[in-house]
This record gives C-alpha cells, sequence and structure tokens, in this order.
C-alpha cells in the first residue's frame, strides 16, 4: 500500500516537469517604472564635532616669510577717538636738587655822568619855589630863591635850569599863584617847541592859580626850565607888584640805562 503512494506521487511530479516547460518565445514583457515617492522630512542637524588637534610644528626656527605671508594685511587707520575726561592733578613731586651757580653777569653800562648806578642811587627829585612880588620878566628864565628838596642838586635855583644827569623819563610841574593873570612856559631842549600854560583874571582883587606839567624822556646834558611869555596880559600886569609864587617841582620816574 505504503509502495503504491510512493510510485504515484512520482508520476505527480514527471507530469508537472513535463507540462512547465516552455522555451524562450514565451517570455512575459518587463514591467514599468515606479512613480517617485513623496520628499522626506529634513533630519535633525547632528551634534557638534570635537575640538580638532593643534597643529603640528616642526622642530627647527620658523621661517619669518612664511609668518608674515600668514599674516593679514594691515587696515586702514580708525578715526581718532573721543578724548577722554581730564585726569587728576599729582601729587607734588619731591624737591630737587639745587642747581648749579650760575655764571657772572655782564658789566653794568653807565648812566648819566655820574658813572655807574644803582637802582638805590638812580634818584632825582627837586622842589623850588620863587618868592619875590615882581613879576618874571617876559622871555627869561625863572629863578628862584628857596628850595625845598634838591636831591642829588641836579637843580640850578641861581639860573633856574634843571639838568639831567640819569637818563630816564621824569616828570616835571609848577604851580603859580598871583592876583594877575600869568602865562608861563615849560622849556627843554629835550622839546621841539614849548609848552605854555596861560591863566587870565578880569580883577587884581582875588589870587589866581595856574599850573601846568609834562612827562619828559630825557638824556645826560639835556635841560628843563621855566620862563615867561607874553600873551593877552595887559601891560599894568607886568609892573603889578603884589604878592606872587611859582613853585616847580621835577622828579625822575625810572632810569633808561644808555
Amino acid at each position: 500500500m505504503g509502495g503504491y503512494y510512493g510510485l504515484a506521487a512520482l508520476a505527480g511530479v514527471a507530469l508537472l516537469l513535463t507540462t512547465g516547460r516552455c522555451d524562450v518565445s514565451c517570455r512575459g514583457m518587463d514591467g514599468q517604472a515606479g512613480e517617485a515617492g513623496a520628499r522626506g522630512r529634513d533630519g535633525y542637524p547632528g551634534p557638534k564635532g570635537e575640538k580638532g588637534e593643534p597643529a603640528v610644528i616642526a622642530n627647527g626656527p620658523v621661517d619669518a616669510a612664511v609668518l608674515l605671508r600668514l599674516r593679514g594685511e594691515m587696515g586702514n587707520r580708525g578715526p581718532p577717538g573721543v578724548m577722554g575726561p581730564k585726569g587728576y592733578r599729582g601729587h607734588l613731586g619731591a624737591m630737587g636738587n639745587p642747581g648749579e651757580v650760575g655764571r657772572p653777569g655782564a658789566d653794568g653800562k653807565k648812566s648819566g655822568q655820574g658813572g655807574r648806578h644803582s637802582p638805590q642811587q638812580a634818584r632825582s627829585a627837586f622842589s623850588v619855589i620863587r618868592t619875590v612880588n615882581s613879576y618874571p620878566r617876559v622871555g627869561q628864565v625863572v629863578t628862584y630863591q628857596t628850595t625845598v628838596v634838591n636831591k642829588p642838586e641836579d637843580f640850578n635855583a641861581a639860573t633856574g635850569h634843571f639838568t639831567c644827569r640819569i637818563s630816564g623819563v621824569y616828570y616835571f610841574t609848577f604851580h603859580s599863584v598871583a592876583k594877575v593873570s600869568m602865562c608861563l612856559n615849560i622849556a627843554s631842549n629835550a622839546l621841539t617847541n614849548k609848552l605854555g600854560f596861560c591863566d587870565y583874571t578880569r580883577n587884581n582883587a582875588q589870587d589866581q592859580v595856574l599850573s601846568g606839567g609834562v612827562v619828559l624822556q630825557l638824556t645826560a646834558g639835556q635841560r628843563v626850565w621855566l620862563e615867561s611869555f607874553k600873551d593877552q596880559q595887559k601891560t599894568s600886569a607886568m609892573a603889578d607888584t603884589q604878592e606872587k609864587q611859582i613853585i616847580f617841582n621835577g622828579f625822575l620816574l625810572f632810569s633808561n640805562p644808555e
């Protein structure tokens, strides 16, 4: 019985192989490519990689030319920045050592006719008074009877002249008191023209005060004086013998070495 079933199975396999054999002409057609599928979503960024290893530098001297090629070009100069606030004043430093003694200065120059003068010696001042009652003669130098100050005797009261001894700048002034009209000049060979001053009165009852002054630059030997002159005075005024006074003053403001 068992042998029958085995024989039947072999017969079935043989039949299948006989009926399933096909030649080349019975080959099927190639299929068409399928459509592309939809694009997938972007993936998430991956994690940051680890830091690389430092470059390995060969032993030995470094070539400067190589470093210059690796160095970038210099950029343009930037604009100046805003000025910062003023700093605080620093502490006072310690006192320095004394300096060396300087060389002696040059010799001083002569001033005036009296030789060299120190600041204490460069002095000149006078004050004199005319006390006679007669009217000063027109065109004549006024002379004086009383000397109040005359240091160091640069003024000659008898001739009425001040003679400059120390070159410098001087101030001269006068005051006259009379009951008649008076005209006086300040004269000097340092002036191109005389400086005239006048005071007039209508009657001879009241005192008339006449004043004048000038600042002069003088050199040694130049002179200054007062003199009377005729302007609009009456003839009777010049014959007047009432009490009169003329005060003449002068002094050195500062000296100028020649």
